[in-house]
């Protein structure tokens, strides 16, 4: 099979395309023909090495945990799945970016979602569900996302929306429009924020999901006044000083598939930045590493042409600079 590879820890240029050895799914795990994976912090981390005292590598490496395609093995155990099925999902920290790719949780994706909005549901989803699910109900409560333009942000808002509460989120001005198709009242992030959430939220926030490390975990304690009412998922040292929650992604199909019905009710659409063909993926890593996207960036491993056809119905710009 086709697969971005890198062999040495290093920058995006270490990524090359290459054939690699077909994977075989394990006890309950499924293989899926590729369509599109996405691109998350972790896979550049691993990339440059950042975290090899955590996570030990086989090199050389495929790097993405989140793809979408059409299963074509079933591995011992699995239930409920069948040859030809369209699925998103999670598999381990490597392996997602290549035409083969092995998944152990995973949902149908909805037909409301196109190939490159389903490639990057899986991390997202699950991350900010975890995070809302720990916060207790959602009905009629006030709830503050920092970093609500981002993938998990995102995500957070459309759905915590859809969970019904109101939605107050952070970026810069430039984001603000984006927060406010998505459903969120947008406020921009930094000092000042206790003072201008007082206009916006004149009965006070209930509680407070921190999607972003912007060190304002300490404001989000003050403003909701207790720290069990805010959840990081991305400062763990300020969570663990301040007494917050701290909670991180996991592999859960039961998540997945809420996420999905939510998906095809409707109520939740994967936002996307950019898509690029699979031999640009180091300009994929390099803009992603940049930060501050609104969405997420996902890389098409089927032809070029196909993706471009597709992402022209659902108004996304693919990226090819051949």
């Amino acid at each position: 099979m086709r697969a971005a590879r890198f062999r040495a820890y290093g920058g995006a240029e270490s990524l090359v395309i290459e054939q690699a050895p077909d994977p075989h799914p394990g006890a309950g795990e499924i293989r899926v023909r590729v369509a599109a994976a996405s691109v998350n912090p972790i896979d550049w981390e691993l990339r440059t090495g950042a975290l090899q005292r955590l996570v030990s590598l086989d090199l050389p490496a495929i790097p993405g945990r989140e793809a979408v395609g059409v299963v074509d093995e079933i591995g011992a155990g699995v239930r409920g799945m069948r040859v030809g099925d369209r699925v998103f999902g999670l598999g381990g920290v490597t392996g997602a970016t290549a035409e083969l790719a092995i998944l152990s949780a995973w949902a149908q994706a909805p037909a409301t979602w196109n190939d490159e909005q389903a490639a990057s549901a899986g991390l997202v989803s699950v991350t900010a569900m975890r995070g809302l699910n720990a916060l207790g109900s959602l009905t009629g409560r006030t709830l503050l996302v920092e970093g609500a333009a981002g993938g998990v942000g995102s995500a957070a808002v459309e759905i915590a929306v859809a969970q019904g509460a109101t939605v107050i989120g952070t970026a810069g001005e430039s984001n603000h429009e984006f927060l406010t198709s998505l459903g969120a009242v947008p406020t921009t992030y930094g000092p000042g924020l206790a003072q201008r959430l007082t206009a916006l939220a004149p009965h006070g926030v209930d509680i407070a999901l921190d999607t972003t490390a912007s060190a304002s975990l300490d404001d989000l304690v003050a403003i909701t006044g207790d720290p069990t009412r805010v959840v990081t998922l991305a400062d763990q040292a300020g969570g663990q000083r301040l007494g917050t929650r701290v909670l991180g992604a996991d592999n859960d199909s039961t998540l997945l598939s809420a996420a999905a019905e939510l998906g095809r009710q409707g109520r939740y659409t994967p936002r996307i930045e950019q898509a690029y063909p699979l031999e640009e993926i180091a300009d994929a890593h390099a803009h992603a590493e940049r930060g501050r996207t609104r969405g997420k960036i996902v890389v098409c491993i089927r032809s070029v042409g196909t993706a471009q056809a597709q992402s022209a119905r659902h108004g996304m710009t693919l990226v090819s600079r051949r």
